[in-house]
């Protein structure tokens, strides 16, 4: 039996959790390597992010070095700035005269009805997260960092515990992995099931998906393996993309494989897929 698909499968990329299980939040980060490139997509109507702007393939800014996923709503962006100075410590960042400036892409999932919703991860939080992801040790899966108070099937007004869960595909050289932290409106997609209007409208939702990958890929590439990520995730959860949901997948390339940017993207769907479907026990 091989060893469990974790984002760090992808040579260079680091991740790590801080966890409060009392209170059941937390926040995962993720640190890149030297000329790592990224971009993402937003499908869900609700979302809570930082930084999402500049990874539009037109922005100027071509470079990445941590995400931070986070419990604690919009509240929990405050981890960002942890990990802002946990970079700023290690001298990464876009240069400037005045210095580097950390690349820091935040977003964040609605927690606060899971636990106690007063304890929202922040800045000390999100530091510990990037020195637990400098480590080097594989990252747990399951009710731990951003995915420690995540619930799924709200739609139908009962919830049940989710998480957060990893997958990687290889085709030799070639590492393609994804990261899902799910906290859907929705539950696992059964296409033997049929459609039922939502018994409730209960705010509070977001899947969130890191598609990371050893391919040289374009900031353009990057933008659509992440719309293929959102495929992946509407294979795996129904609803998906609701008004109700946050629906991000962030797609980077830490840029040593050459390879068609097309077959990258089929990887990254099914990637993603299987990702989010492990917290829902399939």
């Amino acid at each position: 039996m091989g060893a469990r698909p974790v984002i760090t499968d992808v040579p260079g990329v680091l991740a790590g959790h801080w966890t409060d299980e009392r209170a059941l939040t937390g926040c995962t980060a993720v640190l890149f390597p030297e000329g790592t490139r990224a971009s993402g997509e937003i499908r869900g109507g609700a979302p809570a992010t930082r930084e999402w702007e500049l990874l539009a393939p037109e922005r100027t800014v071509d470079r990445i070095d941590a995400l931070m996923l986070c419990g604690g709503s919009a509240f929990g962006l405050a981890a960002c700035d942890g990990a802002m100075h946990f970079c700023e410590e290690a001298g990464r960042g876009f240069a400037t005269p005045a210095g580097p400036v950390p690349i820091v892409v935040g977003a964040a999932i609605f927690d606060l009805a899971t636990g106690d919703p007063s304890v929202r991860p922040g800045a000390a939080e999100g530091f510990a997260a990037c020195a637990a992801a400098e480590s080097g040790d594989a990252p747990a899966e399951g009710r731990v960092g951003a995915g420690a108070g995540a619930t799924v099937g709200k739609w139908q007004g009962e919830p049940r515990p989710s998480g957060l869960a990893g997958a990687t595909l290889r085709d030799g050289d070639l590492v393609v992995s994804a990261l899902a932290v799910v906290n859907a409106f929705g539950d696992l997609f059964d296409p033997a099931r049929p459609p039922r209007p939502p018994a409730a409208f209960p705010l509070g939702n977001t899947t969130l998906a890191l598609v990371a990958t050893n391919a040289a890929l374009t900031k353009l590439d990057c933008l659509r393996v992440a719309q293929s990520g959102h495929a992946g995730m509407a294979r795996a959860l129904e609803p998906a993309h609701s008004a109700l949901d946050g629906d991000a997948v962030l797609a980077a390339a830490t840029g040593a494989i050459e390879v068609q940017p097309e077959y990258v993207r089929i990887l990254a769907a099914r990637a993603v897929e299987a990702a989010a479907r492990k917290p829902l026990g399939d």
